[in-house]
């Protein structure tokens, strides 16, 4: 079995915010390969689905982001499952927005959910990430990270997280190269590149 992970922060109020594209990943997921709504579970909200024949458990927590670790955790000792089988969804500074890259441990850069799942697990899980651009200067980071979507920006967040959700076969069976290119060229076939924000930074 492997863990699909969103992360993000519970509640309405965060809902729309750009820190919680991991949890509207994870949504889009349940949605196209769950056969019933997530439910309370391992401190958030959690549902087991068949993805292209393959056992995942999908979980949102709801420990809000600093404490995202004891969720994953629970759910991971539950079922035994092993690091590398973990799959975390999570937005991305260094990223530009509409961009997806997947890697295996690597640094936190900063980012309290992943800092939280490496204090009490490991760091060798396997990252999704989700690229929601730079605001340019270091003191406007913490307002973009939780503001909310653009209405100019909910077309590529969309398109983003559909071609998760269609695609997320591939990631069940390990194959995250393949996966990340199919990712990739459903963007480009829906016409979307990397809608630029005022000063942003593309990287990564």
């Amino acid at each position: 079995m492997r863990l699909f992970v969103g992360l993000g922060n519970p509640g309405s109020g965060y809902s729309g915010n750009r820190h919680n594209i991991g949890f509207m990943a994870v949504d889009k997921i349940a949605a196209r390969w769950g056969r019933s709504p997530l439910r309370a579970r391992f401190q958030g909200e959690a549902l087991e689905a068949d993805i292209g024949g393959e056992k995942v458990l999908l979980l949102k927590p709801r420990t809000y982001m600093n404490e995202s670790g004891r969720a994953v955790g629970e759910a991971a000792r539950f079922y035994k499952i092993a690091l590398s089988d973990i799959i975390v969804f999570h937005d991305e500074l260094d990223l530009a927005p509409a961009k997806l890259r997947v890697k295996t441990g690597g640094g936190n850069a900063g980012h309290n959910g992943l800092r939280s799942i490496s204090a009490l697990l490991g760091n060798d899980y396997v990252r999704v990430r989700l690229g929601i651009g730079h605001p340019g200067m270091k003191e406007l980071v913490h307002g973009h990270v939780l503001g909310d979507f653009a209405k100019s920006e909910r077309p590529w967040v969309d398109a983003l997280t559909d071609a998760i959700a269609t695609n997320a076969d591939l990631l069940a069976r390990g194959d995250a190269p393949g996966f990340q290119n199919k990712v990739h060229l459903a963007l480009e076939a829906a016409g979307l590149g990397s809608p630029a924000l005022p000063g942003a930074r593309a990287g990564g």
